[in-house]
């Protein structure tokens, strides 16, 4: 039975629990693959062919939330949020209402009837807002922090009523009204929901940054007239015309002109890319100069701005291990939080002889001044921050779980041939006792272009010009060692050394029926400061090993060139990966390369990287996908967002847990009042919030 995975925006979360309690609620539905994140207030989850998306939003409607499977949950022609509004209705009624405090005792804002008018407004909106959601995460087991809220403001509003009815024609009855801190407890939590999300808003900045180039007005080729639609209404074989300035609207093919585009949305790299007819070009991508006229080839989510996209949004959404503390914790700190409030309450009252009064104050900010969102946001707005910024860099990493991993690399293994060498080799010579080489040529170059092995680029390079039609059959790749096919009833086969009884006298062997007929020898160079950045990752203490199929010669050359000392030579595939598990015995160990060959190797490191202009089967294998064309210099980068995005969430988990544990010991002893209580809570998400976003302007590499 094959599943659907579904995308949904959730709006009324509050804090992790909320995320853990619809995640259980669906679970208990039987829906599978469930990702709930409380930081970008998004959901995913797979559904059978018995299963609807109408039935996750009504099970997650239940329990209180707003479900949308719209990309973008909010409504453009409203003003206000919903928080916005029931924040800015409670201060119209809560400025009043806490201004009784600074009067005089004749002003009629000292009145309790006024007080109680003045306040049940405010303490419906929070029933509706805070209670709803409080008492549907009762219903699955997994108490949120609006539970605390509502039991706070509730016992703040409910005293006071009871002192009022109490005590109504006595002078006594001030000393039990507290209508103002019920009130300003809702409002100052409401306040603190809505720089939250301003916040959070700020950690999904890259998101946004790249959709944005989604958006646009193209210019169409209709019956020989130009008509300007919207980038969401072009349509496959679609004809554009793109002047200098624009923004390309999708994937495309030039069908005439010439260009230099700006490809730094996707690279990273800010030199302009030259095309021409019959190049291809990315959607999202700005020519800076020329003119093209293009055929549209992919839309919508085929784009590969589109995946790219998708790609980071999956991997905000993936958790790491670390998050595994804050969410063990959550889970348990809303009850553990009413015990200390109800057991501080009754060691006051019966033991200390605190008077209740006090003793229900004090209670009441243990409850408020409580925040396990803090707990909640640690994590992923690092993570967030973290994925978004390498992505603005021309580098995409596959999840929140693979940044944690990049931060514990120790050793760094790299694939020779076009990760460390240019990979556009030089043809040095061609020695054949045939007459024909002409042929030989045009056979070499047909077969190659079966591979995607860089010296098999190289060669479809050098004798493309003077090709012509031959009919092939056959053809079959043995990695590491020769491709081979059939043309007429010959076998021709073209392979390295261990083709040819391991003779390597020479780099590439040319046989016809298993008969030697030409050999090749060829040139590699070293990348551009490909030295410069050994030298700098070997600087910051990494174990450097080089890992090749080529020869002993050629990889000892490259190694003595770039001083690295471990290296390993005539690779096989299965070779490549027994080492990678070997090494990774010792040591985190992440491998670096870009053919079909390095797949298993990279699948089998602790952290695969591969280039972006690797093989698809190598980007599929790897955790990590530096597109920059020049990608080793993006190494350093790398390794260094996946450091300080771990160390910013290693900062704001003690900040989460710090806070905590001195605010609650802070109000058990009276020091804090139940509005200074929500206030300090209502900012002690906006710390963690803020730190991650410093790791998007901070200098790291």
């Amino acid at each position: 039975m094959k599943n659907n995975t579904i995308n949904f925006s959730i709006e009324g979360m509050s804090c992790m629990n909320c995320a853990a309690g619809i995640k259980k609620h669906l679970e208990k539905n039987n829906f599978s693959n469930i990702d709930i994140n409380f930081a970008t207030k998004e959901g995913k989850c797979e559904i059978t062919k018995n299963q609807t998306k109408e039935e996750v939003l009504n099970i997650v409607s239940e329990l209180g939330f707003e479900v949308s499977f719209k990309k973008n949950n909010t409504k453009k022609n409203s003003k206000f949020t919903k928080t916005e509004k029931y924040f800015y209705f409670s201060l119209l009624f809560t400025i009043p209402l806490f201004a009784h405090m600074f009067v005089s005792h004749d002003n009629f804002l000292r009145n309790p009837e006024v007080q109680f008018i003045l306040c049940l407004p405010v303490y419906l909106l929070g029933v509706n807002y805070f209670g709803k959601s409080a008492f549907k995460s009762l219903k699955v087991g997994i108490a949120n922090m609006d539970v605390l809220i509502f039991i706070g403001s509730s016992s703040a509003f409910f005293y006071s009523l009871f002192g009022w009815i109490s005590f109504y024609d006595s002078v006594r009855v001030y000393d039990f009204l507290f209508f103002e801190t019920a009130a300003t407890i809702i409002t100052l939590v409401l306040l603190g929901n809505l720089l939250e999300q301003f916040s959070v808003k700020k950690t999904t900045t890259s998101i946004s940054d790249l959709s944005q180039f989604q958006e646009g007005i193209a210019k169409k080729i209709e019956n020989t007239k130009i008509k300007k639609i919207p980038f969401e209404e072009v349509k496959v074989n679609d004809l554009l015309i793109i002047s200098q300035g624009d923004i390309i609207p999708t994937d495309g093919i030039v069908i005439s002109g010439d260009c230099f585009i700006d490809e730094s949305m996707i690279s990273g790299e800010t030199i302009g890319v030259s095309k021409a007819e019959g190049d291809e070009v990315i959607g999202g991508t700005i020519i800076s100069g020329g003119n093209i006229k293009m055929k549209v080839t992919k839309t919508g989510n085929k784009t590969v701005l589109s995946q790219i996209i998708q790609l980071v949004k999956d991997a905000q959404n993936d958790k790491p291990e670390i998050q595994k503390i804050g969410d063990k914790v959550s889970a348990i700190f809303v009850p553990l939080v009413i015990g200390i409030a109800l057991l501080s309450f009754i060691i006051g009252v019966f033991i200390f002889d605190v008077s209740s009064k006090e003793m229900i104050l004090r209670s009441i900010a243990i409850l408020v001044i409580s925040c396990p969102c803090a707990m909640g946001l640690a994590t992923p707005t690092a993570v967030m921050v973290g994925i978004g910024r390498a992505a603005k860099n021309g580098i995409l990493i596959k999840g929140g779980s693979t940044i944690e991993k990049i931060a514990k690399i120790q050793h760094l293994v790299f694939d020779k041939t076009g990760v460390l060498t240019s990979g556009d080799f030089e043809i040095s010579e061609l020695d054949t006792k045939e007459k024909n080489i002409k042929e030989i040529k045009n056979i070499i170059f047909h077969l190659e272009s079966y591979s995607s092995h860089p010296i098999a680029k190289s060669l479809c390079k050098k004798y493309e010009k003077n090709s012509f039609p031959i009919d092939l059959k056959e053809v079959k790749e043995i990695k590491g060692k020769s491709i081979k096919g059939k043309l007429n009833n010959d076998i021709y086969e073209i392979g390295s050394y261990r083709l040819y009884n391991n003779d390597q006298a020479s780099d590439l062997y040319f046989l016809k029926n298993d008969k030697l007929i030409a050999t090749l020898n060829i040139k590699d160079k070293t990348k551009k400061n490909t030295k410069k950045i050994i030298k700098y990752l070997k600087s910051k203490e990494f174990n450097i090993t080089m890992l090749s199929g080529d020869k002993k010669k050629k990889c000892r050359d490259i190694a003595n060139e770039l001083s690295i000392v471990n290296f390993f030579s005539e690779q096989l595939p299965s070779e490549k990966l027994e080492k990678i598990k070997n090494l990774n015995y010792r040591e985190k160990c992440a491998m670096v390369g870009d053919g079909i060959n390095d797949a298993p190797a990279l699948s089998q490191a602790y952290v695969g990287i591969s280039l972006g202009n690797a093989t698809k089967i190598a980007i599929q294998s790897s955790d990590v996908v530096l597109l920059n064309s020049d990608s080793i210099h993006q190494l350093p980068k790398v390794l260094s967002i996946g450091k300080h995005t771990v160390k910013t969430i290693k900062q704001n988990l003690f900040w989460a847990f710090s806070y905590n544990i001195i605010a609650i010991p802070i109000a058990m002893l009276g020091m804090l009042n139940p509005m200074w209580a929500a206030l300090f809570m209502a900012f002690s998400d906006i710390v963690v919030i803020g730190n991650s976003i410093r790791l998007r302007y901070k200098k790291i590499f």
